[in-house]
C-alpha cells in the first residue's frame, strides 16, 4: 500500500524530529525546522562571545547575565574590566531587543525569524568590516550586542522549549534534575552547541585573529536566514 504521507526532504527535518519526536500520530514537531536552526545561532553565540571576550577588552555581547556582573565588578574596581564597554553592550543589547519587539507586535515571530536573522547577518558583517579595518572595540561591540539583542527577542516570542540559544545556566539545571528523555537531550545539544561555539570562535581568535571568527559567524547566520523553514512538506511551521 502507498503512504499519502508528504516525503520529508533535507537534513534539517530529522534533526528537529531528533529534538523534538514527532507524537505517536504521526504528526511533525509543531516547531518545523526551527530547532535546528536555533542550534545554529546557539554555535554563532559562542563565536561572537569568544571574539568579544578575548579581542574587545573582557565584555560579552551575547550573554547579558555575564556584562551586569561584570560591570558589578568593574564598579568595585576591577581595573581589568571596562564598565562603559559592559553598558554599551547592554545598551546595544536592549536596543536590538526593543526593536525586534516593536516588529513583532505586527508581524507573527514566525514570520520575522528570517528577515531579522538577515539583519543580524548584515550588523555581524559591519563588525566584520570594521574589525578588518582596524576599527575600535566600541563600534563592533555595538553591532554585535545590536545583532544579538534582535536574535534574543525573536527566540524569546518563538519560545521553543530548551533553546534559548544564549542562557545555559537553565539547561545544565534541567539537566541535574530531570529524568533522561527528549528535553534533557535539547539541553544537552544546547550546551555542547554554546560550548563548540566558544571554542572554535577562541581557537580562530586567538590565533588567526578575530576577523576569521567574524566571518564564520556571519557565513552561519547567512545560512539560517536563507534556510527554508517549512519541514520538507510544503507547509509552514
Amino acid at each position: 500500500m502507498t503512504s499519502n504521507a508528504p516525503r520529508r526532504r533535507g537534513i534539517l527535518p530529522p534533526l528537529a524530529d531528533l529534538l523534538f519526536p514527532p507524537e505517536a500520530d504521526g504528526a511533525g514537531s509543531p516547531h518545523g525546522v526551527l530547532p535546528p536552526l536555533l542550534i545554529a545561532l546557539t554555535f554563532v553565540s559562542g563565536v561572537v562571545d569568544a571574539v568579544s571576550y578575548l579581542g574587545l577588552g573582557h565584555v560579552f555581547v551575547a550573554n547579558m547575565t555575564g556584562n551586569v556582573v561584570f560591570l558589578g565588578f568593574a564598579l568595585a574596581g576591577d581595573r581589568s574590566l571596562s564598565a562603559p564597554d559592559s553598558l554599551l553592550a547592554v545598551g546595544a543589547f536592549l536596543a536590538g531587543a526593543a526593536a525586534a519587539g516593536r516588529l513583532r507586535r505586527t508581524t507573527g515571530a514566525a514570520r520575522m525569524f528570517a528577515p531579522l536573522v538577515a539583519v543580524q547577518t548584515v550588523l555581524v558583517g559591519g563588525a566584520l568590516a570594521l574589525t578588518a579595518l582596524g576599527a575600535g572595540p566600541p563600534g563592533v561591540i555595538a553591532l554585535l550586542a545590536l545583532g544579538m539583542g534582535l536574535q534574543n527577542a525573536v527566540v524569546h516570542r518563538l519560545a521553543v522549549p530548551d533553546l534559548t540559544t544564549t542562557v545555559v545556566t537553565r539547561a545544565l539545571t534541567g539537566l541535574a534534575a530531570d529524568p533522561w528523555g527528549p528535553a534533557p537531550l535539547r539541553r544537552l545539544v544546547t550546551v555542547v552547541a554554546l560550548l563548540l561555539g566558544a571554542l572554535t570562535g577562541g581557537v580562530l581568535t586567538l590565533r588567526h585573529g578575530a576577523v576569521w571568527a567574524l566571518a564564520l559567524a556571519v557565513g552561519l547566520l547567512g545560512c539560517v536566514a536563507l534556510s527554508p523553514r517549512w519541514d520538507g512538506t510544503g507547509r509552514r511551521p
